[in-house]
């Protein structure tokens, strides 16, 4: 009888175990040292460069059964890296960034739109160089899993938009140097 009760126990904890939680919104920090904005653009059509920023910061927050979410994403445009130290300080001159006035640019969400459970684009605002414009960031990969290293649940996802550089008032050497510049970002974020 003893044992009978044991087993009885056990399913109903397995059972308990088994049934599906409702998660609501996670948030999630998002990981420096795994989150890499990118921008390309065409160089008098003779090649096109690619260029990044080291050191991103911000907040996601994500409820994939309702199918809503957030981004924060805080970008230090002083961390602007071309591959060429003398590039760099060009590319945070007044022409360009502006770094001196505005140290960073940011992406906050206004919308993250799903399919099924998966984050397909977000529409938020772009503020650079202290012009906020509306843009829509396409997913191109999104995954949730738990970290196998952090042991805690982590998400990861590749985006992409493009922007006018002129409408930020950055548009020195256009269309020369192209006015369109393509923002990629690998992003990785750790549940807090």
């Amino acid at each position: 009888m003893k044992a009978n009760a044991r087993i009885l126990a056990t399913l109903g904890l397995l059972a308990i175990a088994a049934t599906p939680v409702m998660a609501g919104p996670q948030t999630y920090t998002i990981d420096g040292t795994h989150t890499f904005p990118r921008f390309s653009y065409s160089h008098f059509g003779m090649s096109t460069q690619l260029s990044r920023f080291n050191k991103t910061s911000g907040k996601i927050v994500l409820d994939a059964e309702n199918r809503k979410g957030s981004v924060n994403v805080v970008i230090d445009t002083k961390s602007v890296d071309t591959g060429y130290a003398t590039f760099d300080e060009h590319i945070q001159g007044e022409d360009f960034l502006d770094t001196a006035r505005f140290p960073t640019a940011t992406f906050t969400s206004t919308a993250v739109r799903f399919e099924g459970d998966k984050p397909v684009a977000i529409d938020g605002s772009l503020t650079l160089k202290g012009v906020t414009k509306p843009v829509t960031l396409t997913i191109t990969s999104f995954k949730s899993m738990p970290h196998p290293i952090l042991k805690k649940d982590a998400i990861g996802a590749n985006a992409s938009v493009t922007v006018k550089r002129t409408e930020f008032n950055a548009g020195k050497y256009a269309p020369n140097v192209s006015d369109d510049v393509t923002i990629d970002i690998a992003l990785e974020a750790i549940k807090d």
